[in-house]
């Protein structure tokens, strides 16, 4: 069949994405600042926010948004990185088994972190809880640094630009392989529960 470029991405995964990319970096940098308190807890809030909705989509949204179409067992992990080694790699119309782990790991860690921080604000739990939020968001930039490294290697080696594909929701593949509708209705629902999760959570 002819690979051409196709629709993968809907809009919630794409505005749930930078979401996740902003809130989690704006967290970041307030982190350590008494002053800007108020706006850490809404970036962590942010963060809490688009991370349980991508866990609901990942069962009920559109095929590649789906943890069905992307999370692998170690042994196809193992087999794409060879691939990258190797200059063989093979391509998917969505996320390859890598970055699936990553995706699983970064919600998982946000989540965790997201809820440890909401009792650090709340004063519950002691110095453990601080020190757990603390590795929690520090091991979640760790996976988020790898991410984006896999994400330059794999845009290398498959000769595709999946920054871009991540703004345009536009990918190679086939025709049979594309989403019938990028879902603009569902991202506004999504934006609607991400404030009021941030602003519950900061309040």
């Amino acid at each position: 069949m002819k690979v051409n470029k196709i629709l993968v991405w809907d809009w919630p995964v794409r505005i749930g994405h930078w979401l996740l990319v902003g809130s989690f970096a704006l967290a970041w940098l307030t982190s350590e600042s008494e002053t800007y308190r108020l706006v850490h807890a809404f970036a962590g809030g942010t963060v809490v926010g688009v991370v349980l909705f991508r866990l609901l989509w990942g069962m009920l949204g559109t095929r590649h948004a789906r943890f069905v179409s992307f999370v692998r067992g170690p042994a196809a992990v193992k087999d794409y990185v060879i691939g990258l080694l190797k200059r063989n790699a093979s391509q998917h119309a969505g996320h390859n088994a890598a970055g699936g782990w990553a995706i699983v790991a970064l919600l998982g860690l946000g989540l965790l972190s997201g809820a440890s921080g909401w009792l650090v604000y709340e004063d519950i739990g002691g110095e453990w809880v601080v020190d757990a939020h603390g590795a929690l968001s520090s091991g979640m930039l760790t996976i988020a640094v790898l991410h984006v490294a896999g994400v330059v290697v794999s845009s290398l080696a498959h000769r595709e630009n999946l920054v871009r594909a991540m703004l345009t929701g536009l990918k190679q593949g086939r025709a049979d392989e594309a989403i019938a509708s990028a879902r603009p209705l569902v991202a506004v629902l999504m934006l609607g529960w991400v404030a009021a999760c941030a602003w519950w959570l900061a309040r």
